[in-house]
């Protein structure tokens, strides 16, 4: 008989369908922003990361993450993060890096962690259409849909459940973000 438990975050389910994202240039290229790029854009890349593996897009979707400021270049993410994430199910791999000019060119989303980086985001777009390509990560949660506050917070300063509170916020936008490129309405909107 089998197993009838749901799958892992990553694992593919039974009958999941890999067909590309519609109306989307593949691979679409999106880019995680947060301040640091140690705490919330690295949990952003890798829930992301683990949601494409399991809906098997990993050749229609491509992703990284930066941040707005230079602290920590090189560095990897921050070791409360990465226990949040892992203890879900979740890798967050790679270094630290800041948001490079070239990166508006190279990626069809820039998506903020929140209103700070938005703006500084949107100073840094060389022009309008790149501009219009920067959104804020929980536009895409359902659930917030109508909510003032689409921050994802900052967890850095805070005790270990804030990372835990930023994985649960980042996981329902990614999934919405997600739902979004395959049923093609995010193409629809960039029109």
């Amino acid at each position: 008989m089998a197993d009838a438990r749901p799958p892992l975050v990553g694992e593919a389910p039974a009958g999941a369908s890999h067909e590309p994202p519609a109306g989307l240039p593949v691979p679409v290229r999106v880019l995680f922003v947060c301040l640091g790029n140690i705490c919330r854009s690295p949990t952003a890349e890798g829930v992301m990361r683990a949601l494409v593996r399991e809906q098997g897009l990993e050749r229609s979707v491509e992703l990284e993450s930066a941040g707005t400021g230079a602290w920590h270049v090189g560095g990897p993410p921050d070791a409360r993060a990465t226990h949040a994430a892992r203890a879900r199910g979740v890798a967050l791999e790679g270094a630290a890096r800041q948001v490079r000019v070239d990166d508006f060119i190279n990626f069809d989303l820039l998506l903020a962690m929140d209103r700070e980086n938005l703006r500084e985001l949107r100073r840094l777009a060389p022009g309008e259409e790149e501009r219009a390509k920067v959104r804020l990560l929980r536009e895409f949660d359902p659930a917030s849909a109508g909510a003032g506050d689409l921050d994802v917070p900052d967890p850095y300063y805070g005790e270990g459940d804030g990372f835990a509170a930023v994985f649960e916020l980042v996981h329902a936008a990614c999934e919405g973000l997600l739902e979004q490129l395959r049923d093609g309405s995010l193409a629809h909107q960039a029109q």
